[in-house]
């Protein structure tokens, strides 16, 4: 792609609320100069109530393929006209495809985060993790993690979600294809929580709790939960170091935000609409260190 829209310019973009933040237009609007091809991304700010009307204005539209993020993910599910398989399992929808006006619904959330955990050096194979939070990019990192060789997993939500049931079936879905051991605990059981952690070698925010502009927030405030062998991982990204990787790099714990996990889903949706691979390494030194 040039500098100049063209009539024959392909349309991708993001759908969520807020995403005025977002660094996507950035990642993939360059990535498509520098491999010449004629598209744009752009953002639209569309919450869940309006996510239905939105879709198919966009589809009338012809729009390649879009992205989704909080709180529109769960939602797509039902909008989408088939779901891939990993989509279909964590019941959320991050990456559309629009051929010839049939949605198909990816999720590359997962496969994100595990390959963001590989660019600071750790695996999680073999090893005991902890999740926070049952909503959609929650349940794509339990999904991939257990498909990946984790060997046992605990999220802790909390029971009243409306993601709930949701997330007790994907447990079972884990325990029985998979040979991760899967649990689901209540969020506000704190002494379980202690005792969970005292034994993981990865504690994951898969919630939006810290994002901007409410940065004060966060759902570990006692530092001595946290030990030194704990990678701790926030899928948030603004602001770049959370309270809570503040309060684990106190504690003497490696930390990583959701920069990369942003940066390799962002890479597996651009080959989805364009068949091509996103620069990744470009894209990584402009935008991600």
């Amino acid at each position: 792609m040039n500098d100049s829209i063209t009539g024959r310019t392909g349309l991708t973009g993001l759908l969520g609320s807020p995403v005025s933040h977002s660094l996507s237009p950035m990642m993939h609007n360059d990535s498509f100069r520098h491999l010449g091809l004629d598209y744009v991304y752009l953002c639209f700010d569309v919450g869940e109530k309006d996510l239905k009307e939105a879709v198919n204005g966009l589809k009338i539209c012809g729009i390649r393929g879009f992205n989704l993020t909080m709180p529109d993910k769960n939602r797509m599910t039902e909008l989408a006209d088939s779901l891939s398989p990993a989509a279909a399992l964590i019941g959320a929808v991050n990456t559309v495809v629009n051929d010839n006006g049939r949605l198909t619904g990816h999720n590359t959330d997962g496969i994100g985060f595990m390959r963001s955990l590989a660019d600071y050096g750790f695996s999680p194979k073999g090893k005991k993790v902890t999740l926070l939070g049952a909503g959609g990019a929650s349940t794509a990192i339990a999904a991939q993690a257990a498909l990946d060789g984790v060997e046992e997993l605990t999220i802790f939500a909390r029971p009243q979600s409306r993601f709930h049931d949701r997330t007790l079936r994907l447990v079972e879905d884990i325990n029985r294809q998979t040979a991760c051991r899967c649990s689901l605990e209540d969020l506000a059981d704190t002494s379980t929580l202690r005792a969970t952690l005292a034994d993981s070698s990865l504690l994951v925010n898969g919630t939006p709790v810290g994002m901007a502009p409410d940065t004060d927030a966060c759902l570990i405030n006692d530092t001595s939960m946290f030990h030194e062998d704990l990678f701790v991982s926030d899928i948030i990204y603004n602001p770049r170091e959370t309270r809570l990787l503040r309060m684990a790099k106190e504690a003497g714990c490696r930390t990583s935000n959701g920069l990369f996990m942003l940066l390799y889903q962002g890479a597996e949706a651009f080959r989805l609409w364009t068949g091509q691979e996103m620069p990744v390494s470009i894209i990584k030194e402009r935008y991600f260190r």
